[in-house]
């Protein structure tokens, strides 16, 4: 039986050495070949089996438990090979249309935009159909509807201060 200082030794020498010869070393220790070219989880693995052959690994209590955890576990670390193969499952799939919704700056359909321009009131209400009204024409823009009340181009949602990106709501500071 091994020493620790001769443990560690043998351990130590394993930082010098190359892929290659690590997976040669873990081939040696584990009996088996390694998948992984990867240096440090080769290094980590070769010097747990070192130290677990030479003190013992887990105790058969830690065996068990850890042999608990992975049935319970409903891990899947890749895809089944045929994941792909034969489609989507029909019973699962639906396809539909999301009706677009009015923008979440705007206030409830119905409601009046006021806002004070050059001394006189300009007056926008937003209709249901997600268009709006100005001065008895309808717009589908809101931009529009201000530039044509205005007679300056303007963007609507900065004109009555509703926010300028979507998912801002009214009165939310950015």
């Amino acid at each position: 039986m091994k020493n620790e200082t001769e443990i560690r030794r043998e351990i130590e020498g394993l930082r010098s050495l190359t892929t290659a010869q690590l997976k040669e070393k873990y081939r040696e220790v584990f009996g088996e070949q390694s998948r992984s070219n990867h240096k440090q989880f080769l290094f980590r693995r070769i010097a747990w089996r070192i130290q677990a052959n030479a003190w013992g690994g887990l105790s058969e209590r830690a065996r068990r438990r850890a042999l608990e955890i992975a049935d319970d576990a409903e891990l899947r670390i890749r895809a089944p090979k045929n994941f792909l193969k034969d489609g989507p499952d029909e019973s699962r799939t639906a396809e539909t249309r999301i009706a677009p919704g009015l923008d979440p700056r705007l206030p409830p359909p119905g409601s009046d935009l006021v806002r004070r321009y050059q001394g006189k009131d300009v007056v926008v209400r937003v209709r249901q159909d997600g268009g709006f009204e100005c001065n008895g024409r309808i717009y589908t823009s809101l931009s529009k509807a201000v530039t044509e009340a205005t007679g300056t181009r303007w963007n609507g949602f900065a004109f009555y201060n509703l926010g300028h990106r979507p998912g801002v709501k009214r009165g939310e500071r950015e």
